[in-house]
């Protein structure tokens, strides 16, 4: 057991690392173009912070998360979702006091016990972001725009956005009868999940996948058609937002997104292109979860993006992500002297920002050729007896072919002359 990765997690591999560098610096700069700050929560809270924010009725409370007992005796979680987490530290170190409203991004793993599917890991990573302090749609908006501009910097064109409102308190308490209503004489055709959920939170019936809830519900009223008028205005302002920016939506009304804490928006993008139609990431806005964790009354919005989804997705689409910049420079030394000085001239290469290794198994010359090759290697540096005497080296072009003697001075200078490894 000890020789294999717990089941549902997956080794990011060095010939694989490259591309979540890449989406992660991309995210990281497109937050920074929306004014947006990092934050960073710990990998585990304390299991109340779970059942309260993210709700008792969820199947991440209720079936999915990963708690234990510490040996203080404290109930353990280890973190199912991102923004419990943040709302928790914006409460603590009272980021309310300050200007607001409070925009912050995340990257973060997340921990699930769920069977492992196509895209979506026990253990998974998710980008994501926050925003608290406005009651505007402008800024649901901004948020969904932030995660459109992500996909179009990609290259992704036709992934599909779908917005709902999930409506308010006041709202949802006159549609919760009319919907159980409804509900009563179907209770007992219904699944055991949504049997404790007609009591707890009957909305998120709406959200079972199991078939045969779903020929239950075909002719289920919906929220969106009992919202009250500020619901109703905040809804039809999002449209107007998301209409100004020419992001194409399409209005979903059976979206109530798995977690409690969601009111008024709530959206996801959808994709096809890593089997049936899959949410690749889902948001909303949540107003009284601050409030819920011990906060100030706040409203609060934001989303979460699976790193490993958007990885597939892109893959599925043939869309390639751009490869590091290549090695520099390798360099092969000929004798016990020489061997001496490379390793001084490999320090000091690194510490002028250029790429750069050398041999350190002892191959022959025609190995060590070989070896930059597979590094793709831009020049190969051959340093003997005699050059070292001469205060010279051989530098080699490995895509030209073309080899020159230089000064062991000049390495430096001739390298980003040639424009390294562009």
């Amino acid at each position: 057991m000890i020789m294999k990765a717990p089941r549902g997690t997956k080794d990011v591999l060095p010939a694989d690392s490259y591309k979540w560098q890449y989406l992660e610096n991309l995210f990281r700069e497109t937050c920074k173009e929306f004014g947006y700050k990092e934050i960073r929560t710990p990998i585990f809270e304390h299991t109340e912070l779970f059942e309260r924010g993210v709700g008792e009725t969820t199947d991440v409370v209720q079936k999915e998360m990963y708690t234990f007992e510490d040996r203080g005796g404290r109930s353990i979680t280890l973190k199912p979702e991102g923004t419990a987490s943040v709302v928790r530290a914006y409460v603590e170190n009272k980021l309310f006091a300050e200007p607001q409203p409070t925009k912050v991004f995340y990257i973060t793993p997340v921990l699930r016990y769920e069977r492992p599917q196509k895209g979506r890991l026990r253990e998974h990573h998710q980008f994501g972001v926050e925003v608290f302090g406005s009651n505007s749609a402008s800024i649901d908006a901004e948020v969904i725009s932030l995660v459109w501009s992500v996909y179009r910097k990609l290259g992704i064109e036709d992934i599909e956005l779908n917005i709902n409102s999930v409506g308010c308190p006041k709202c949802r308490k006159e549609y919760n009868e009319i919907l159980k209503n409804y509900l009563s004489n179907k209770l007992e055709n219904l699944c055991q999940t949504c049997q404790v959920r007609y009591e707890k939170n009957p909305m998120r019936i709406i959200d079972c996948k199991n078939e045969k809830c779903q020929y239950e519900l075909k002719d289920v009223p919906l929220m969106i058609d009992y919202l009250c008028d500020e619901c109703k205005s905040h809804f039809e302002q999002l449209k107007d937002y998301l209409s100004i920016l020419n992001i194409n939506f399409i209005v979903n009304p059976k979206i109530v997104r798995g977690l409690d804490y969601y009111t008024k928006t709530a959206f996801e993008f959808i994709s096809t292109e890593i089997g049936a139609k899959s949410t690749v990431c889902g948001g909303g806005r949540y107003d009284g979860l601050v409030e819920e964790i011990g906060g100030p009354s706040t409203p609060g919005v934001g989303f979460g993006m699976g790193i490993e989804r958007l990885l597939l997705t892109l893959e599925n689409k043939g869309i390639e992500i751009p490869k590091p910049k290549r090695l520099e420079v390798f360099l092969i030394a000929i004798g016990e002297n020489a061997e001496k000085e490379a390793f001084k001239i490999l320090y000091n290469l690194r510490k002028e920002g250029i790429s750069s290794e050398k041999d350190h198994l002892g191959r022959s010359i025609k190995a060590q050729f070989k070896y930059a090759n597979k590094l793709d290697a831009k020049f190969t540096l051959v340093l003997g007896e005699d050059e070292l005497n001469k205060g010279l080296v051989k530098i080699k072009n490995m895509d030209t072919g073309q080899q020159i003697d230089i000064k062991i001075e000049d390495i430096s200078k001739f390298i980003k002359e040639q424009g390294g490894n562009r």
